[in-house]
């Protein structure tokens, strides 16, 4: 078994010797991950307007930077993504009728608590939570994923709380 060795990741072996019924001792050789080395990781911070962007092409853009595919260090088991900071999420466009078609469902635990929203009054009420569920449908579902959509900062409004890292200003919808 092979495994392409990564700049964020060393191999391992293990030599064992094995037992068998018919032929005796036999060398068993194991490749494994051991770790990765976080230090290496430069995170950089990335600013982008929402206003006007289609919500699931702004959403898979902002998820391929936040797990980290843009890099050519990207491995699928470390979280290699950078820092994204959505501004004007109100302004957020859906295409075709799906302001008024698209539901967003949720429920209460109790019986018959089946609530449920159009994308319309979402994006009235609650502008940022739009995003962030666009985004985190598109993120692995382990850990991993939590920990990448906690580097995904979105507001409603133009302004937000992170000039002093300096995000740079990227369009995303090229």
């Amino acid at each position: 078994m092979k495994i392409q060795k990564t700049p964020l990741c060393k191999i391992s072996t293990n030599w064992t010797k094995v037992q068998t019924k018919r032929k005796g001792e036999i060398d068993k050789v194991e490749y494994y991950v051991s770790d990765h080395n976080d230090e290496k990781i430069e995170r950089n911070w990335y600013l982008v307007d929402a206003t006007d962007a289609p919500l699931g092409r702004l959403a898979s853009q902002i998820a391929r930077i936040l797990m980290g595919k843009h890099k050519p260090i990207y491995t699928p088991h470390v979280d290699t993504g950078d820092f994204v900071v959505v501004v004007n999420a109100s302004k957020i466009k859906l295409t075709g009728k799906k302001m008024n078609q698209k539901k967003y469902y949720r429920y209460t635990d109790y019986p018959g608590g089946l609530k449920t929203r159009t994308a319309k009054e979402m994006i009235e009420r609650h502008p940022k939570e739009v995003i962030k569920m666009a985004v985190r449908r598109m993120l692995p579902k382990t850990i991993l994923g939590k920990n990448m959509l906690r580097k995904l900062k979105v507001y409603a409004g133009p302004k937000h709380r992170h000039e002093a890292q300096k995000p740079e200003q990227i369009d995303l919808l090229k």
